[in-house]
Order: structure tokens, then C-alpha cells, then sequence
């Protein structure tokens, strides 16, 4: 007789989400503003729209290009913008600041959007063995994305983790029958007591 071993974690409705799939996959590359600065410290508008203009900005593509000076020099922002609008005629995506920054915006849009279909009402784990150390503010963007579609959200593996959220069921009872109300059949008055009462002359009642 053989028996088949059954695999679990594979058929259990879990859904696992690991920060590393939100990296981009792209080269990054860095244009430094201090190749075009006079002694690397001073911008002339002049020769700066001149190199902007000549230079050869299809090298960037297919990669992700990040703005910055790597001196002291004080760079106006035109400066940066300049350059920028360059790159996206080429449709070359690009930031100004570090590749770092840059890296995390992309993580970021990438986390927005993120098809929440797939966790809708079921229970999710956010892994925590990857290969890459993230930023705490991307987890905080996870459960802000995550939490209000899924059953319940883990940290963790599958064979160990720690809960962070479970959603509420709400049970609805049924409600009791309405209760009506009547008002009592109220028995005739005597003519002579509606004449006493109207004139304030009730036995007992003192005027």
C-alpha cells in the first residue's frame, strides 16, 4: 500500500506576501550635476543648457536614472528639471535625489498597486525572512493596503508566525417580534360624575 504525503501549507488558503517582489528589476544609474559645474562648484546657465542640449541622453535607456550633485556646489532647481524633462522625452524614468530615494518610491507605487483581489477575506502572511532588509515604513504600508480586504494578517512563515490583525465577525441575531400596544377599553362615565368632575365637586377632592 503507498501513501501519498500531503503537502499543507500548498493547498492551505493562506496567501503570502514578501517585500522582495516589489523590487524593481532594472539597472539604476545616476547622472551627477558636478561634471557640467565650473572648479565643481559654480553653474553657468550658458554652457549648462549647452551640455544639456548636446549631450547624448539615449545612453539612459532601459534604466532608471537618478538626478543629484555629488559636490557642495548650490544648484538651482531649474537646473535639475531641466535635465529631467530631457530623460522623459526619451520616456526614461527618472528622479531627482539618490537612487535610494528612488528605490523607494518605486517600492512604494508598486505597493499601491498591489491586485487585492487574491486576499480578499482570506488569511495573509507578510514574510519575514527575505533576503533584503526593508524599511519599517514599507510593513506600515502593507497593513494599510492589506487590512481592510483580508480575513487576518500574520508575520512570519507559514510553519511560524505571529498574529497582527484578525478581522471581526459580526453575528447577526434575529430580532424580536415588535411588541404593539393597545390602550385598555375604558369604561363609560355616568353622566353626573362628568358634571362633578367638570365642576371640581368630586367626593374626596378638595378644591
Amino acid at each position: 500500500m503507498s501513501f501519498e504525503i500531503e503537502n499543507r501549507v500548498s493547498k492551505s488558503p493562506i496567501q503570502s506576501i514578501d517585500l522582495s517582489d516589489f523590487l524593481i528589476n532594472k539597472e539604476f544609474d545616476t547622472f551627477d550635476i558636478r561634471n557640467w559645474l565650473k572648479d565643481d562648484l559654480i553653474l553657468i546657465e550658458k554652457d549648462f543648457r549647452n551640455h544639456v542640449k548636446s549631450f547624448d541622453w539615449s545612453i539612459y535607456k532601459n534604466k532608471l536614472v537618478s538626478i543629484s550633485c555629488s559636490t557642495d556646489a548650490i544648484i538651482p532647481d531649474w537646473a535639475f528639471m531641466l535635465i529631467s524633462s530631457e530623460l522623459n522625452k526619451l520616456n526614461i524614468k527618472n528622479f531627482i535625489g539618490s537612487v535610494e530615494d528612488f528605490e523607494d518610491i518605486l517600492m512604494i507605487e508598486s505597493i499601491n498597486s498591489l491586485d487585492l483581489s487574491m486576499y480578499k477575506n482570506k488569511p495573509v502572511i507578510i514574510k519575514g525572512c527575505t533576503n533584503k532588509k526593508f524599511k519599517k515604513y514599507f510593513y506600515s504600508l502593507l497593513i494599510d493596503k492589506i487590512q481592510p480586504v483580508a480575513k487576518s494578517i500574520m508575520f512570519g512563515e507559514a510553519c511560524s508566525s505571529v498574529p497582527i490583525f484578525k478581522a471581526k465577525i459580526l453575528i447577526l441575531s434575529k430580532a424580536p417580534p415588535e411588541k404593539t400596544f393597545t390602550m385598555p377599553n375604558r369604561l363609560p362615565i355616568p353622566s353626573e360624575k362628568i358634571f362633578l368632575i367638570a365642576s371640581g365637586c368630586m367626593p374626596g377632592i378638595g378644591i
